[in-house]
């Protein structure tokens, strides 16, 4: 019944075989890993001004302007700098590969550690502004925002669930319907401006702050959450079709030229147009004032606004499971989190990314400017450890015109490590703080992981010699089985049967809480008429594993050291999955405890009941 309800959410599995058909065009790969850094535009611009405006009044929109220029500027050098990571690592992993490599492993785990909140808030932020849109202009549904937001962030797990092609075709077309909403504002508000049109002036009164620069780059700091996803591209290489290098070079260009003309053309229609986002959006203000509040083009707006703000969580879906697949393999996250699923997505991140998402959206009751705190140190840390990486890099191999290409990294690493500064220092009281704690300690969590599968490694691990000094017919393991049983039934009967199959040593053992009961016990057993053996102690506190333990370690046990003992669990196997509930499940309590000596193989006979 389970698999079936699966199969219907996801889809029948896909073999290995089809992964080539899964992969990305640049038709369908720029929606998908570009949407993060396309979105943006939507509460980019409206952050910079929710920080200026009550400061500085009208003058807010000058310096917007002056601000997003700035941004702008970062674009392009984050632009020519990825193409060239692109061009170094096209196995994917980005900055953590990247700084990995080339500065240490400390701070490739660093980058990766970042890099996985970015994702997260990626989601978290993406999904609570998209709904912010859509109540700003249906107010009815404001109430609801958490659990809207959670309910999109389920879709939107169920359809990277099924497999890439398939949330490509979901997720691809309303990207694209956005920015043809986008451009239409932009060049229609253009024109309607050109023509005599202006809005009515603002209330705000020119205003003068002594800590305008402080101010300026708080506001800035809002508006770099732009760039949250320009690094997409170059983490997710091995998604595309080939040739996989020359698609994502491709779409990382069209991405930056996308968001050069929607951010900065949003930018200069707000400060046209003076639009002052409050309790409701800013580009569905601007669009009010472009296309009037009545127009289809004013729903049309709105409506891809919120779509593409929720599809932007798909590229952190795209990503996030890539980037934890990529460190897993290496040994820096927990194994399951390498594994592709029935359809050939990494599920187990997936799985990881919408739990995370949703505590978030759930503690920050899905407010934008709340989230928005956390949001962008994690991606310009990443950023700068990434520029820092292929400037060492390109002076450790050189090559050709490496002076020019060391001279792109090294300028951005610096750039974008100012950025980090500013962020975290004008952030900080909003919740940058816990970003700047978290960081570390997951840092020193990978790192610990790490230091685990190292150590099992070698514990595992057995050189040629020791292979060549294994002597099957020599070391044989003398075999002696224990069957614990409750009472003498089906299950326990069944149990020394097969015990019988694979040892001459077999001892059947009961732990009774009183003499009664063992003497009920014994009497039932002897109608086996059996030459083996039953145990009976007597535990008046209920211990179920000591008193076996204790016998085991008995001189009457005659347990020599070398012998190997096979404990052999009686377990029926209800059909009902509720039955289970019935039972007391002391078997998976003994099986743990058993499994803490080095010396004890634990064993299990199921009996199925029919009903």
């Amino acid at each position: 019944m389970l698999q079936r309800f699966k199969s219907f959410l996801i889809g029948k599995p896909l073999s290995n075989e089809a992964m080539e058909h899964e992969r990305y065009s640049v038709l369908w790969g720029l929606p998908i890993l570009s949407s993060d850094a396309i979105s943006s535009v939507a509460y980019a611009g409206q952050e910079m001004l929710i920080v200026l405006i009550p400061a500085i009044g009208i003058l807010a929109f000058g310096k917007m302007a002056f601000l997003s220029g700035a941004i702008v500027a970062l674009l392009v050098i984050l632009t020519i700098s990825y193409r060239q990571t692109i061009d170094s690592y096209p196995n994917g992993g980005g900055a953590y590969i990247v700084a990995k490599d080339n500065i240490s492993v400390p701070a490739g785990v660093t980058a990766g550690a970042a890099l996985a909140l970015d994702y997260i808030l990626t989601v978290a932020v993406s999904v609570s502004s998209g709904v912010e849109q859509i109540t700003s202009a249906i107010s009815v549904l404001k109430p609801y925002s958490v659990i809207i937001c959670v309910t999109l962030v389920l879709l939107i797990m169920i359809g990277n669930l099924r497999g890439l092609r398939e949330s490509s075709r979901m997720f691809g077309l309303p990207a694209y319907a956005f920015i043809f909403a986008l451009l239409s504002m932009i060049v229609w508000g253009f024109i309607r401006y050109s023509t005599g049109f202006r809005a009515p002036e603002p209330t705000y009164q020119i205003t003068m702050n002594m800590l305008m620069p402080l101010l300026l780059l708080k506001a800035f700091s809002s508006g770099c959450t732009a760039l949250t996803g320009v690094e997409a591209v170059s983490n997710g290489v091995p998604n595309f079709k080939a040739p996989a290098v020359k698609h994502a070079k491709t779409v990382l260009l069209l991405l930056s030229l996308i968001i050069l003309f929607l951010f900065g053309g949003t930018s200069i229609l707000a400060n046209l147009y003076h639009v002052i986002p409050g309790d409701r959006a800013l580009l569905i203000l601007i669009a009010e004032q472009v296309f009037g509040n009545s127009s289809f083009m004013y729903y049309f707006v709105t409506a891809t606004t919120f779509i593409i703000l929720i599809m932007a969580a798909n590229t952190s879906y795209s990503d996030f499971p890539l980037l934890l697949s990529v460190m897993a393999k290496e040994g820096y996250a927990p194994r399951q989190l390498s594994m592709r699923g029935d359809r050939l997505s990494f599920s187990n991140g997936i799985l990881l990314l919408s739990g995370v998402a949703i505590i978030l959206i759930i503690i920050f009751q899905a407010k934008v400017t709340a989230l928005i705190g956390l949001y962008a140190v994690g991606v310009f840390l990443s950023f700068t450890l990434s520029q820092f990486g292929m400037f060492k890099r390109w002076r450790r191999v050189k090559g050709k015109h490496w002076h020019y290409k060391a001279s792109v990294n090294g300028f951005g690493a610096l750039v974008t490590c100012i950025v980090v500064i500013i962020i975290s220092i004008s952030k900080f009281s909003e919740g940058a703080w816990i970003v700047v704690l978290l960081i570390p300690i997951l840092v020193f969590l990978i790192l610990k992981v790490k230091k685990h599968y190292t150590s099992v490694s070698i514990q595992l691990s057995m050189t040629k010699d020791e292979l060549n000094e294994i002597d099957f017919d020599r070391d044989v393991y003398i075999n002696r089985v224990i069957v614990p049983i409750e009472s003498v039934n089906k299950t326990s009967v069944r149990a020394i049967r097969y015990a019988k199959t694979i040892s001459d040593n077999v001892t059947a053992f009961n732990v009774s809480i009183d003499e009664e009961s063992g003497n009920k016990i014994r009497e039932k057993y002897d109608m086996l008429d059996t030459d083996i053996p039953l145990i009976v102690k007597y535990s008046p506190f209920r211990k179920i594993v000591e008193p076996l333990l204790e016998f085991i370690e008995s001189a009457e046990y005659e347990y020599r050291k070398g012998d190997m003992i096979t404990v052999m669990l009686p377990q029926f196997a209800t059909k009902k999955l509720w039955h289970r509930l019935l039972h007391n499940g002391s078997r998976a309590y003994i099986e743990r405890q058993l499994l803490k000596h080095k010396h004890i193989v634990v064993s299990v006979m199921p009996l199925h009941l029919k009903d």
